[in-house]
């Protein structure tokens, strides 16, 4: 059964524990940790000095809260190419396996069920898929490590990564075993593609991550959003679809993805989902003058 949650970076001024709070007085059932090195509530950074007791503090919070874990969203800084996972310097790329290791170590004990990270880059001039074969070979090495621990190793298909199409994002599929997606349909409707560019995605979607989004605008309101979400439903829940989403509003002022009341966006989007998955027609909230 598809379960509805959020994001804990959507409300990025707020302290952790009233952000797990509010999620969960939203009615939501499930929570996104957000793992940002240098700029989340968590950071990895600060969780990998005492993975244990970051795990047992974090599983207490949503305890009480009442939400399940639906996925950690980790990056190891604010920037690709720092612990980079395709970065061409193999200093970098295995202090980011040793970073890996540790939040793998907390995601475990919280019994996630997966981890969302970032392929990389292409740097100079390499081939795009050269730049995905370094990608696949240290995203095999994590998917094998995480598997002894039923955690899912996923990658976040999106501008300025070495993804940034769904056909690179399948041929990075391909040399990964294993590896799944996680679906932002606003990653693909900023450049402008449409339902048929990002089908063939769906089958090996492991994570769902919704917002509104449009043509050269990567997170607008509902009422602009031209992410055919109805459509993406339908189709998930025809291909056996039977996990998470999560309502993905961030605040930041890349994208400028700050212009939004994330609060009243996320409750219009859980209502439609949650309607769309029911065979129940939503109608819009609109405030008569």
């Amino acid at each position: 059964m598809i379960k509805l949650g959020c994001a804990d970076y959507t409300w990025p001024l707020l302290p952790h524990e009233a952000v797990v709070e509010h999620i969960r007085g939203l009615g939501l059932e499930a929570i996104d940790l957000g793992l940002f090195g240098n700029r989340s509530h968590l950071r990895p950074e600060t969780v990998r000095l005492d993975p244990a007791m970051w795990a047992g503090r974090i599983g207490e919070r949503l305890d009480r809260a009442g939400l399940e874990l639906a996925d950690v969203f980790y990056q190891p800084w604010t920037d690709l190419d720092r612990m980079g996972t395709n970065n061409p310097d193999k200093a970098e790329r295995a202090e980011g396996r040793a970073l890996f290791v540790d939040i793998l170590d907390f995601a475990r004990r919280l019994n996630a069920p997966g981890m969302t990270m970032a392929s990389g880059r292409v740097y100079g001039d390499e081939t795009t898929t050269s730049s995905l074969r370094r990608s696949a070979e240290e995203l095999n090495w994590r998917i094998e490590a995480a598997a002894r621990y039923g955690v899912e190793i996923r990658v976040e298909g999106g501008v300025g990564q070495n993804i940034d199409t769904p056909a690179r994002l399948l041929e990075l599929i391909g040399m990964a075993p294993g590896l799944k997606a996680t679906f932002d349909y606003a990653h693909y409707v900023y450049q402008d593609m449409g339902n048929a560019d990002v089908e063939p995605l769906l089958e090996h979607t492991g994570h769902v991550q919704i917002r509104g989004g449009a043509p050269g605008r990567m997170q607008t309101t509902f009422q602009e959003n031209t992410c055919d979400f109805g459509w993406m439903i339908d189709r998930l829940v025809a291909l056996g679809y039977d996990r998470y989403m999560a309502i993905e509003y961030v605040w930041m002022s890349l994208w400028d993805c700050n212009r939004t009341e994330n609060t009243m966006e996320t409750i219009q989007y859980r209502d439609f989902t949650r309607a769309r998955i029911e065979g129940r027609e939503y109608v819009p909230f609109e405030r008569p003058i």
